[in-house]
């Protein structure tokens, strides 16, 4: 592998030759894009239309993988096309070893152009092949994810927890201080550290399991998108997608974990699967693994399969759809859920807050519907919300408090009718929440502008309809307090936890 003054060389060369992100998506076009996300490159190589110039070659090399002369790659890139790491073969045939894709983002925490190293993309233009054992993933759908759902608030130290390619460690770094990337696997270890060096990031890469390698530290923030596919246990585990814990008792561990490795006021963010059980409802699972460790808890399940469509949805990214092999092992993963008395798998997102509260707050809900990407600032702003709706009624009413920006009124109702049939708050922004309300309700939270205290607001609204200040506060209250907590509402000056 490349040491970091000669991977920054090649990071020039790259660079010089129009090897970005956006230079490349100008010459492929979105339709090239698009086709590479799809793993088919027969879109950005029609774009190219046969060219064979420096940004031409390094598309073909190490994007398409087609084989280019090693003369013209070694024009290109220098010594680099000598390392068996990055390039393999001589001649005319000279392929990428592999993959080093351009990659940018503009987040919350600023703009990065650069590259991602990884491992070739093992099912591309319909050729499927199996990858080996200790295969590093490149950016993938869950990785995007979990970035976008990532707090980007400025931290001193920051975990990358099962690195991998290293996606998550470049996107921390424009927001933390310090970060650490750990990984089971070594030639994650090594790709992470080779994606650092290219991005000019300093990075402090450990392999180990889980959070070994970083005992006795504390982190202000953890991300992870752990090995959580639940394959029964066999010789041919890929390292990068399944552990040897038994079904998810991974994500069991990541979880139970956590609070040790967290500063106070620290957060956890986990991209991960769940089983679902048919003795215990799934949130009282994942309750009873959150409630011991005393953070502040929200996790969203996204999507539920069951287990035989999780079944070939994994055995299909290993590429044994169509192997004599797949029937057995189809049935081997069957076998091992039954005994298990797994009825389902829940995919989703868990986040912890190290928040310290005396009660801490446990949100666990189904959310399948459609959200805002980022989604960062919806997790961002739960421990403030959570604070502000535990207020005392006493301290709440004295409070001034605003709509978020991003929320609308929705009536709906008979056409000529005096009064709606529904009105519905909506979330423009985030998990994109909706809830109906009546009202009273609607009333008060339009009312909300930062001006006035919330009793005022609420004694103004008793006063239209005409019913008791006190009857209509201890109606209003909790459920002011709900839309307090989904956001809907905040106070002006939040108040310490």
């Amino acid at each position: 592998m490349l040491d970091r003054i000669h991977a920054q060389r090649l990071a020039d060369r790259l660079r010089d030759a129009g090897y970005t992100y956006d230079e490349v998506a100008a010459r492929i076009g979105p339709q090239g894009l698009d086709g590479l996300a799809r793993n088919a490159t027969l879109p950005a190589d029609r774009a190219l239309d046969g060219a064979d110039d420096p940004q031409a070659t390094l598309i073909r090399c190490f994007a398409l993988q087609q084989p280019v002369p090693h003369s013209a790659l070694r024009a290109l890139i220098g010594d680099a096309a000598d390392e068996p790491f990055l390039v393999a073969g001589a001649g005319a045939g000279c392929r990428a070893a592999i993959e080093i894709r351009p990659y940018a983002f503009d987040d919350a925490a600023g703009e990065h152009a650069g590259w991602l190293a990884s491992d070739l993309t093992p099912i591309l233009d319909g050729r499927l092949a199996q990858p080996r054992g200790d295969f590093v993933l490149g950016l993938s759908p869950a990785s995007v994810t979990l970035a976008q759902l990532t707090v980007r608030t400025p931290v001193a130290r920051a975990l990358d927890l099962g690195t991998g390619c290293g996606v998550q460690s470049v996107h921390l770094a424009a927001h933390a201080a310090a970060v650490v990337a750990t990984d089971l696997n070594p030639r994650a270890c090594a790709m992470a550290a080779f994606t650092a060096h290219l991005n000019g990031v300093d990075l402090d890469v450990r392999q180990g399991s889980l959070y070994e390698p970083v005992a006795g530290e504390g982190f202000d923030l953890i991300v992870t998108n752990p090995p959580y596919v639940m394959a029964p246990p066999h010789a041919s585990r890929l390292v990068y997608r399944e552990g040897s814990y038994t079904a998810d008792g991974l994500m069991h561990a990541v979880v139970t974990g956590a609070p040790a490795r967290l500063e106070p006021g620290g957060v956890l963010q986990v991209l991960g699967n769940w089983a679902i059980t048919a003795d215990q409802p799934w949130q009282d699972r994942l309750a009873h693994w959150i409630a011991p460790t005393g953070c502040d808890a929200l996790v969203l399940q996204r999507e539920r399969l069951d287990p035989y469509e999780y079944i070939e949805l994994w055995l299909a990214d290993a590429g044994l759809v169509g192997t004599p092999d797949y029937r057995r092992r189809y049935a081997e993963w069957a076998g091992y859920f039954e005994s298990l008395g797994i009825v389902g798998v829940g995919m989703g997102w868990l986040a912890l807050y190290r928040n310290e509260r005396d009660q801490p707050q446990l949100s666990i809900q189904d959310w399948p519907h459609q959200v805002h990407q980022p989604v960062a600032a919806a997790f961002a702003e739960f421990t403030d919300a959570v604070t502000t709706a535990r207020l005392s009624d006493e301290d709440l009413l004295a409070r001034r408090l605003a709509t978020t920006p991003d929320v609308t009124q929705e009536t709906l109702g008979r056409p000529g009718a005096e009064d709606p049939e529904h009105i519905v708050l909506r979330r423009g922004s985030g998990f994109g929440r909706a809830v109906e309300v009546d009202t009273a309700l609607a009333a008060v939270v339009g009312a909300c502008d930062g001006e006035l205290p919330l009793a005022v607001l609420i004694d103004a609204v008793a006063g239209l309809l005409a019913v008791d200040f006190a009857a209509l506060t201890a109606d209003l209250l909790p459920r002011l307090r709900t839309l307090i907590a989904d956001g809907y509402l905040r106070t002006l000056d939040p108040p310490a936890i």
